[in-house]
């Protein structure tokens, strides 16, 4: 075990004011925590110890709890932690394995919560093959003095959102479950930052499809519905966890932080109406793109249709008058030829000013 414990925990580094301890993604020493810390009545305790000795204070005092950051640990680094907190193989398999759905599973000892994250791709204009949305995974063992979190994606990172918990002990002093609710809060709240970045997107798309250029639009169509359908896969499950952490009462959750739960429940709400609005929308853009084109292939049949019928006419005469035949009309007649090709123009003349008044040409 204390082996185990050795290869995963290393000691925090001084912090210095406003440092990211969870950045870069990987601590400077290679190992999977970024971050340990004992909170006692909401303020971080000085000092720097690993977590064996961290909970083992935590628990001979009685009082406050361990909060322990990780980064996509491998099992020989997430061993020793296991060990030392006693968390369910199930939970452990889905917390080092990422690509989970959004859940909350309740166990002997503790919670373990799934959030995906959502950040949106900058990119200087949306094409067919663009990235809109780059999703990752933080994952959340909550227990009576203990809070785990690991992180998986190059997002996400949670060493500003401990930093502004620190400012706020009185809201930290609920325990591990306030730590819950922040991270469940900046994941949503990062869903609405998201959603507000697609709304442009899509506004872009929708003006080029509207506009003399709207042929090139198919493509970006399709590609923002993918990248909608990530965006959702990761936003829609969320729903039933924060409803049973508002609503439930649940092992490890203090009861005075539900009514902060049913506020991001809310905020998803809305999170998933605007995906639902989105959805709707693009579909109605492609109809209409679709429609578009069906229009400008039928006015170029019409051309096209109105040409040949004009043509016909020329082609018919000439074809008479071409055959070797000896008694053809007018084939001796000095002004035979003039009058043939003026009234090949004339009729061709006529068609071509009805075919305009038709609005075929």
């Amino acid at each position: 075990m204390i082996s185990n414990l050795r290869k995963a925990v290393r000691l925090p580094q001084p912090r210095q004011g406003g440092v990211d301890l969870s950045h870069p993604a990987r601590s400077p020493l290679g190992t999977a925590v970024v971050n340990c810390a004992v909170y006692v009545a909401g303020v971080r305790q000085e000092g720097h110890l690993p977590a064996q000795e961290a909970i083992r204070q935590v628990r001979r005092s009685g009082d406050g709890f361990v909060w322990i950051g990780l980064h996509e640990p491998s099992e020989v680094e997430f061993a020793g932690i296991v060990e030392l907190f006693g968390l369910h193989p199930l939970a452990v398999e889905d917390a080092v394995h990422a690509h989970q759905r959004p859940k909350l599973e309740n166990y002997d000892d503790s919670l373990f919560t799934v959030f995906k994250t959502v950040r949106y791709v900058e990119h200087d204009q949306l094409t067919d093959t663009s990235e809109v949305v780059d999703t990752g995974e933080i994952m959340v063992f909550t227990g009576a003095d203990f809070v785990i979190t690991v992180r998986h994606g190059g997002h996400g990172s949670l060493g500003p959102l401990r930093e502004q918990l620190e400012r706020d002990p009185e809201q930290l002093a609920l325990g591990p479950s306030a730590v819950l609710h922040a991270i469940a809060d900046l994941v949503v709240d990062d869903y609405l930052d998201v959603a507000a970045a697609v709304q442009d997107d899509i506004d872009d798309v929708e003006s080029e499809v509207f506009s003399i250029r709207g042929s090139r639009g198919a493509g970006r169509i399709y590609q923002l519905k993918r990248e909608l359908l990530e965006f959702k896969r990761a936003v829609t499950p969320l729903d039933r966890p924060l409803q049973e952490l508002a609503t439930r009462s649940l092992q490890h959750i203090d009861p005075r932080i539900k009514t902060y739960f049913r506020d991001v429940a809310d905020h998803l709400d809305r999170v998933r109406e605007q995906i639902t609005g989105f959805d709707e929308l693009l579909n109605s853009i492609l109809q209409a793109h679709l429609a578009q084109v069906a229009n400008a292939q039928n006015e170029a049949m019409r051309r096209m249709s109105a040409w040949a019928a004009i043509l016909a006419v020329p082609t018919m005469v000439t074809g008479v008058y071409g055959m070797n035949f000896e008694y053809m009309p007018e084939k001796n007649w000095t002004f035979g030829y003039p009058m043939v090709i003026v009234l090949t123009v004339t009729i061709c003349w006529m068609m071509h000013r009805g075919f305009r008044r038709n609005g075929w040409l």
